[in-house]
């Protein structure tokens, strides 16, 4: 979506803008609570509430500020205003997106998907973290997803980046081997 890219562009950036000129905002706490918001926006029956046109913006305003915790300073309220007023609630999950790679361009850092088919513990995440690192030569702000139908091993997902290691996978090169 191209077109919500562009419109939480100039959002991000004027964000990221506050919250690095020294306007007492901290990036990370900042980052959680674009995020919360973000997450907040994407609930679909939210999206159907804004969209109706019997509901003022300030309605709008009032459910989103009620349900965050995280977004309570005045600076939040402030964006999260802004964005509601100029209707652009849509783009908020697109707005945290491009904050968050404005955070880890300046951090020289990435997020990074980790799926397994177990469940990982924090030691065998940091050792596979460290590893990470070394093979994409850069830090990485790891997150875990336990996806089933990968059998055994994990597939990592850094941005445009790929890394499979599943059996799954290793099983479909296989039948390609066979088949070809």
């Amino acid at each position: 979506m191209a077109e919500l890219a562009t419109i939480a562009r100039p959002y991000a950036d004027a964000l990221f803008k506050a919250a690095t000129a020294g306007a007492g905002m901290d990036l990370a706490s900042t980052a959680a609570w674009v995020d919360e918001l973000a997450a907040i926006a994407a609930n679909p029956q939210l999206r159907q509430l804004a969209d109706n046109p019997k509901v003022t913006a300030d309605q709008v305003f009032a459910v989103v500020t009620g349900v965050a915790r995280l977004a309570q300073s005045d600076t939040a309220k402030n964006f999260l205003r802004t964005v509601i007023d100029n209707g652009r609630l849509n783009a908020l999950p697109e707005v945290a997106v491009q904050f968050r790679a404005l955070v880890n361009r300046r951090n020289g850092s990435s997020d990074a998907v980790v799926y397994s088919a177990f469940p990982m513990d924090a030691a065998a995440l940091a050792e596979v973290g460290s590893a990470l690192e070394k093979r994409f030569d850069r830090k990485l702000n790891l997150s875990v997803q336990q996806d089933n139908s990968l059998i055994g091993g994990i597939r990592v997902v850094v941005g445009d980046e790929v890394l499979d290691t599943s059996v799954k996978a290793r099983l479909e090169q296989m039948k390609a081997a066979l088949i070809a």
